[in-house]
């Protein structure tokens, strides 16, 4: 049982052969973008249509699954087998157009359960099933007996229990797709925000962010799946953009261009980056403001919209519009930003994202 990354085009294993579906946010981590990065994202679109259209001509028009960063989907067996982890229904979905599909999804099951880390599949060229170290699901599937799944002998005999006993079939036009479901556990997320705790730990004592509100961002953007792509590029765990934040801090850390696609998708690597921006937009580009609360209140939206639009929502002129912050109480600067901000997007993303800090 093997997972094949293949040379120069680990992202297009881990963005195209493994399929993500949900939304992202294209103006997030505040860097003013630069014609080249415009035309990297439009030429990733059209690569995305592409292959969405092949998908569409083997799968049928309403089978299609995009890039995103809260669904986990891989590809195999020339397209006609995927997998699709949905990280916000919990929902494990294995499901082939294979004429042999039992022997297909039996495989699939087992690699699928037995996974590597994301850091792992990163590391190797062709990374197997390693017993010594613990499968990305594990304790995010139990088996029949409600047991989790570490070993390959389990992950074998489950394997065989949902063939035997949940294995359905659908029509998508005139192909016939044979497929199996299995639900994650019910805490699935605090079992996979557990997974990233001592990552996280470092990171904010590193910059002195809060790691409440860096797990809280995490849980936003991808529901803490280390695999995460979005439409506009941004990666990993905590959606952090290469061209714009990226490109930035390796600017002020005093390394040249921006950090690669896999280095990103390393949840160590991402989790430190995306805190490190969390720590400039306070102690840079939003510098000045004095209460923590509204300094956090303008942090969380400045990761989703930059921090110019959350201070020209005070003022077009910086000073003042610190000034104007500064003046008001935290929960008019909150009220302020979800009912002023110029994209409805960030307004929502303050407001998830507080709601998680205050539950």
């Amino acid at each position: 049982m093997k997972i094949t990354i293949t040379g120069i085009k680990l992202f297009f294993v881990l963005a195209f052969t493994i399929i993500l579906v949900a939304c992202s946010n294209s103006s997030k981590n505040n860097s003013q973008e630069r014609p080249s990065y415009v035309k990297d994202t439009n030429a990733l679109n059209i690569l995305m249509s592409q292959y969405a259209n092949n998908i569409e001509q083997i799968w049928g028009i309403h089978e299609v699954l995009i890039p995103g960063p809260k669904d986990y989907v891989q590809y195999s067996d020339n397209l006609q087998t995927r997998v699709h982890i949905n990280f916000v229904s919990g929902k494990l979905t294995i499901e082939t157009l294979s004429n042999d599909p039992i022997n297909q999804l039996k495989s699939k099951i087992v690699a699928t359960l037995l996974m590597p880390e994301p850091e792992d599949i990163i590391k190797s060229s062709q990374s197997t099933y390693d017993p010594k170290k613990e499968p990305f699901l594990y304790k995010q599937i139990v088996d029949e007996n409600g047991e989790p799944i570490r070993w390959e002998w389990r992950a074998i005999h489950f394997a065989q229990y949902l063939i035997d006993n949940q294995l359905k079939t659908r029509l998508s036009g005139n192909r016939q797709i044979s497929y199996v479901s299995i639900n994650l556990v019910a805490d699935h997320v605090n079992e996979r925000a557990h997974k990233f705790l001592p990552l996280v730990r470092n990171a904010a004592s590193q910059y002195y962010v809060d790691e409440k509100l860096i797990l809280a961002i995490m849980e936003v953007e991808s529901n803490f799946n280390p695999f995460a792509v979005s439409r506009s590029d941004a990666l990993g765990l905590m959606q952090v953009q290469q061209h714009t934040a990226g490109r930035d801090l390796y600017n002020r850390w005093g390394k040249s261009g921006e950090p690669g696609r896999s280095y990103l998708l390393d949840p160590k690597n991402n989790i430190n980056m995306g805190t490190a921006y969390l720590a400039l937009l306070r102690d840079t580009y939003l510098a000045g403001i004095n209460n923590p609360i509204s300094m956090r209140y303008a942090i969380i939206t400045s990761y989703n919209g930059g921090a110019g639009s959350v201070l020209t929502t005070f003022s077009k002129d910086r000073k003042k519009a610190v000034d104007v912050i500064n003046s008001m109480t935290p929960e008019q600067v909150y009220n302020k930003l979800v009912n002023s901000h110029v994209s409805q997007e960030s307004r929502n993303y303050l407001i998830k994202v507080n709601k998680i800090l205050t539950k």
